[in-house]
């Protein structure tokens, strides 16, 4: 049985700064050298077998061991929940629905600002639930041109509002990732979100106003962006508190799109407003009947998830219940009763392996029973669909793996303990830095899921370190990091490539960072008052 060492050379700065050379050269590669996701990644997980094995003295069996369950996790459950949610939102393209889903939501109204509210707001929300990877981004910013939106400000316009959905994308999958990381329940880490982050996502609508009109546009148009606000809000965080992250986005951006429509069946804005004086898009009509049918496969998602999602049946699986054998703990080899971490406890690291009750066999099931349920005439191919997600996917889901490696082995080795007691020793100013950390951690990596993998059990670390709650500074991660990817180079590149900009990133680039910047000072202070207060 060994033994870890969070200091092995006698002073914890110089320690946790060994420990943090395989995160630098990770960004050192990502950013000076500009090198692919995947190459960086696999750079960094070579250097981090070398630091766990010469500094920390970690075992070989001890470390392939953390490695291997880190590739566990990244195929079950997180690849199955992320290839199972864009093979749906794929087969609702190829077979026509998004066409008249996209026609649906132009038709509510031609004031561009309640428009940006439907679309980038509530339309984007829901679509990053559903499948999130800049999906959201890059189907919004291209609606909003449609309908007369400069190509730079629909870019900025969807980036800025993915800001109240992009902690929760794909089902949930920064947040399940974060608890998986560090520890701490799902449940307890959803619950720390709403507290964290929905004082901001309860300003997005309004801000969203402003980009567009100024303070004019927000008193033509406070009792959409009220609407608005108060809906998502309410169902995201309610959805959150009592549920679970999985219908965050989904949930929520359903419910404020409904609400948008009602309200606007009996208010609109005095003035219409056109930005540049551009023309309103021709009105395309569709009966009840095809908007319905358009919109199931998310209506079979929602209810499948809701399912799965409710006590009673997590309980069917749960130790003691009828299903309880369906559920299997794969113990880990080298890790499992191997391992004496630096507070003296044994560790007992396991794989769960739930084929019946995993969220991705949800959608799967989504996938299904939309499929079945799609007429014959417009169903497509549904292997090829499969076969376009995994192409469209595997570099992101192989990246996802060996950062999920390489955290695995840091925490196992006693690397990130070793950087969360340095931190640890800026003393109360640890969770007014703790966001910082994600937005950096977002911006240079573009995923919230990376930022959580890399930097969550640093923060349950320095958390641990200063006696705070350690679900206060993961959560203050993924805030900070859902802030970061408004600017990040991945979410640029597809809002530049979605509106015809590839090549001229940096004028949005220009137009969103101010409001990331401000975002993560929002988001700072919030956490930091937080933490004064509880």
């Amino acid at each position: 049985m060994w033994e870890q060492s969070t200091d092995p050379f006698g002073s914890l700065w110089l320690s946790a700064l060994v420990a943090a050379i395989p995160i630098v050269v990770f960004l050192v590669c990502l950013v000076v050298f500009k090198l692919q996701g995947i190459l960086a990644a696999a750079i960094a997980l070579v250097t981090q077998i070398i630091v766990a094995m010469w500094a920390f003295g970690m075992p070989v069996d001890a470390m392939a061991g953390a490695g291997l369950l880190g590739i566990l996790n990244a195929i079950w459950p997180i690849a199955y929940i992320i290839v199972m949610a864009l093979w749906l939102y794929r087969l609702a393209v190829a077979s026509g629905h998004f066409d008249v889903i996209r026609a649906s939501i132009g038709g509510v109204s031609r004031d561009q600002r309640i428009q940006v509210l439907l679309i980038a707001f509530a339309f984007g929300a829901f679509l990053e639930g559903a499948a999130g990877f800049g999906v959201p981004i890059a189907i919004c910013a291209a609606l909003l041109m449609q309908l007369g939106f400069r190509p730079v400000r629909a870019a900025m316009i969807c980036l800025v509002a993915n800001a109240a959905a992009g902690a929760y994308g794909a089902i949930g999958i920064p947040v399940i990732v974060g608890a998986q990381v560090t520890g701490i329940d799902v449940a307890v880490l959803s619950k720390a979100m709403v507290i964290v982050l929905q004082p901001l996502t309860v300003l997005i609508p309004f801000l969203l106003v402003v980009i567009l009109d100024g303070w004019r546009g927000l008193r033509e148009t406070w009792p959409a962006a009220l609407v608005a606000t108060v809906v998502f809000s309410g169902v995201q965080g309610g959805v959150l508190w009592f549920l679970g992250p999985e219908l965050a986005d989904l949930g929520a951006g359903l419910a404020a799109m409904v609400a948008l429509f009602a309200f606007g069946r009996v208010w609109q804005p005095a003035h219409e407003f056109r930005a540049d004086g551009a023309a309103p898009p021709a009105a395309q009509s569709h009966s009840f009947g095809e908007i319905a049918r358009a919109w199931s496969p998310f209506y079979i998602l929602t209810a499948f998830i809701l399912l799965w999602s409710l006590p009673f049946f997590k309980d069917l699986f749960a130790a003691g219940g009828p299903l309880a054998g369906a559920a299997f703990a794969v113990p880990i080899p080298g890790v499992t009763d191997e391992i004496i971490t630096a507070s003296g406890s044994v560790v007992t690291a396991t794989w769960a392996f739930t084929p019946l009750n995993a969220t991705g066999t949800a959608i799967l099931l989504a996938v299904i029973v939309s499929y079945l349920t799609t007429p014959r005439a417009s169903r497509p191919n549904l292997w090829s669909e499969l076969a376009g997600t995994l192409r469209t996917l595997w570099q992101a889901l192989v990246l996802i793996a060996l950062i999920l490696a390489l955290a695995n082995i840091a925490n196992y080795a006693g690397a990130s303990t070793s950087m969360g007691q340095a931190l640890a020793a800026m003393g109360v100013l640890v969770p007014l830095v703790a966001p910082i950390i994600g937005w950096v951690g977002v911006f240079l990596t573009g995923s919230v899921v990376n930022n959580n993998t890399l930097f969550g059990p640093l923060q349950v670390a320095s958390a641990e370190g200063i006696g705070a709650d350690p679900a206060l500074l993961v959560a203050g991660n993924t805030a900070g990091g859902n802030t970061g990817k408004v600017i990040s180079p991945q979410s640029i590149a597809i809002a530049a490539g979605a509106v015809g900009l590839s090549g001229r990133e940096s004028e949005i680039l220009r137009a969103s960072i101010l409001y990331s910047l401000g975002m993560l000072v929002f988001i700072c202070l919030w956490c930091f008052t937080l933490f004064l207060v509880f």
